[in-house]
C-alpha cells in the first residue's frame, strides 16, 4: 500500500517509537492521527484515547474519519511493561490486578484497535484491486524469551504473536493485511535516560550490531509492513539477532 495520501492511526504516538513511527509516517506524506492517554504536542492530529475502552476507540476512529475521509492503516504501539513475578519478594502470590491491566493494555487493547480499524477499512476501495487496509502490531522479543520478572508483559506480548497469524488469514481475502513486529532494544527516551553504565550493560547485551536500535529504524519497518503488499500474516523480529536472557 502507498503510504503517500493515506490515513495511519499511530497509537501510543506521543512518545517514544509510536512517536517516532507517526512522524516518520508524515515524512512519507500520510495523514497522521495519534492515539494516546495524552495529547502529543505538534503539527499531527492527536486524540485523547484508552485503547482498553471500546467506545474511547470508536469515538476517536470516527473522529479520524471526519478529519481525513478514511483510513487505511493502523500501527498499535500502545504498550505497557508492568513487571511483575509470580511470587514477590515477600513471598506472596502477584498483584493480579498489575497482571489484569499489562494484559489489557498489550493484548486487549492491540486487539480492540486492530477490530475497530478493520471495520472502518472495509469500507475502501482496494488500491490495485487488493488492499483496503494495513494493521501493525506491535509485540516484543519477551513474547519468545521472555525474563524474569516479565511474567505479565511476555504473556500478554505473546498473545499478540498468537493474534496475528488467525487475523491475517480472516482479514487478508477482505483486503487487510495483518503483521507484526517483535523489536528488541531501542534507544528509546526511557533508554537515554540511564546511567551510561546501564546503557553500556544494555548494548553488551545486543548481538550484532553492537548498539540500541535507532528510532528511525523501527519507524522504517513499519512503514516496510504497510508497503509491501506480499508480507501477511509475519512477525518480524528486529533485534539484531539478539535473544533475551532469563535477568
Amino acid at each position: 500500500m502507498k503510504i503517500e495520501g493515506k490515513t495511519i492511526v499511530v497509537t501510543g504516538g506521543a512518545s517514544g517509537l509510536g512517536a517516532a513511527t507517526a512522524a516518520y509516517l508524515a515524512g512519507k506524506g500520510a495523514s497522521v492521527a495519534i492515539f494516546d492517554r495524552v495529547s502529543a504536542e505538534g503539527p499531527l492530529a492527536s486524540f485523547e484515547v484508552d485503547v482498553t475502552d471500546g467506545a474511547s476507540v470508536a469515538s476517536a476512529m470516527d473522529a479520524t474519519l471526519a478529519r481525513f475521509g478514511a483510513l487505511h492503516a493502523a500501527v498499535n504501539c500502545a504498550g505497557v511493561v508492568g513487571p511483575l513475578k509470580v511470587i514477590g519478594r515477600d513471598g506472596m502470590a502477584a498483584d493480579l490486578d498489575l497482571f489484569r491491566r499489562t494484559v489489557e493494555v498489550n493484548l486487549i487493547g492491540t486487539f480492540n484497535v486492530m477490530s475497530k480499524a478493520a471495520e472502518r477499512m472495509l469500507r475502501n476501495d482496494p488500491e490495485d484491486g487488493e488492499e483496503r487496509g494495513v494493521i501493525v502490531n506491535i509485540s516484543s522479543g519477551a513474547a519468545y524469551e521472555g525474563q524474569i520478572g516479565q511474567c505479565a508483559y511476555a504473556s500478554s506480548k505473546a498473545g499478540v504473536v498468537g493474534l496475528n497469524l488467525p487475523a491475517a488469514r480472516e482479514l487478508g481475502p477482505k483486503g487487510i493485511r495483518v503483521n507484526a513486529i517483535a523489536p528488541g532494544l531501542f534507544g528509546t527516551p526511557m533508554v537515554a535516560s540511564l546511567s551510561a553504565e546501564v546503557q553500556q550493560s544494555l548494548v553488551d547485551s545486543v548481538e550484532a550490531p553492537k548498539r540500541v536500535g535507532r528510532m528511525e529504524e523501527f519507524a522504517h519497518c513499519c512503514a516496510f509492513l504497510i508497503e509491501n503488499a506480499y508480507m501477511n500474516g509475519a512477525t518480524v523480529r528486529l533485534d539484531a539477532a539478539t535473544r533475551l536472557r532469563a535477568r
